[in-house]
């Protein structure tokens, strides 16, 4: 089989792991950088070029699209869709997991439990809205942005209030959310081919509130519960994504999805479990090929369940989201 990486580099440590696993299992693997992949349409065919050249053909494609380039990378990704190449994360699924506002409606409203979530544009708005969190401390998410520094806590009103004079005077979007204190347990569950295969508690550095694994977080071993494993497959399902890690925040048995990641660095999490979760993703790869149902496509059948507007019992029918 011919297996196709997008990716920025070859040196990549989770690029690097999916490659030797493919190579592992026989495949013929190739890591194309997608800047350097160009796209020809002319409303009668289509043509995929890197380099100027034309690409031989590939039977499947495993997207490593970096924030940075989401824009172009995920038009490159919906290419290889167009031209009904099996994609191990569809370019829509990957659009709808980065745009943390609209995922986070999206899982509210099929009923997944997530963080106190608010969203304002105008500053002292935000502020006014902090008692709708459970009060500071605060998370602080830019909507768009490189992911190291797309997130903030705030532990006081004035370091909250200068944040977001800072944030929205340079014009970007952003979502204020509830801080789960010491009670809760922060978890990362990797989830493939709609199954969860590994669960990490992460523990921030000693004085530190950030719960990221940009920031220098400890992860350990852990061994999901029912509903951790039942709800990062339900939100994998629903968002569509063949590969997802969804961060959940679970506190006293009752977890929270904060963010699902459609590209989850993949070394840290085999070095505290100790298994190797790269070859999971090339057998979901492999079952693609073979004619599996792609995840994303369960996701667009999924009906949206919107609550019956306030004083009017009975008038609006809804169908119940399929779990």
């Amino acid at each position: 089989m011919k297996i196709t990486v997008l990716s920025r580099s070859a040196s990549i440590s989770s690029t690097r792991r999916i490659v030797e696993a493919g190579r592992a299992r026989g495949h013929r693997v190739r890591v194309l950088n997608p800047l350097r992949v160009q796209m020809h349409l002319d409303g009668g065919s289509q043509a995929i070029l890197y380099d100027r050249k034309k690409l031989t053909p590939t039977d499947v494609v495993i997207p490593r699209i970096a924030l940075s380039i989401s824009t172009y990378g995920l038009a490159v990704v919906n290419q290889f869709g167009l031209a009904r190449v099996p994609l191990v994360n569809h370019a829509q699924a990957i659009a709808q997991s980065r745009n943390k506002m609209r995922a986070l409606q999206l899982l509210s409203a099929h009923g997944i439990d997530i963080p106190a979530t608010v969203m304002a544009r105008d500053a002292a708005h935000l502020k006014e809205m902090v008692g709708l969190v459970g009060g500071v401390p605060v998370l602080v998410k830019l909507l768009q942005g490189q992911e190291k520094h797309g997130v903030m806590v705030c532990e006081s009103l004035q370091s909250l209030e200068a944040a977001l004079e800072a944030v929205l005077g340079l014009g970007h979007n952003l979502v204020m959310q509830e801080y789960v204190r010491s009670t809760g347990q922060d978890v990362r569950v990797l989830v493939v081919g709609g199954e969860a295969i590994a669960g990490v508690l992460r523990k921030p550095r000693p004085g530190r509130l950030s719960h990221t694994l940009n920031r220098g977080a400890r992860l350990e071993a852990l061994a999901l519960s029912p509903s951790q494993r039942a709800t990062a497959e339900k939100v994998a399902r629903l968002v569509g994504l063949e590969v997802a890690a969804v961060d959940i925040l679970d506190v006293q048995g009752h977890p929270k999805v904060f963010e699902v990641n459609s590209s989850p660095a993949l070394l840290e999490m085999e070095a505290a479990t100790g298994m190797d979760l790269a070859t999971p993703i090339i057998l979901r790869a492999e079952a693609l090929v073979a004619g599996a149902a792609p995840v994303w496509s369960a996701a667009l059948e999924t009906p949206q369940a919107l609550p019956p507007p306030p004083g009017r019992k009975g008038v609006v029918k809804v169908n119940a989201p399929r779990s």
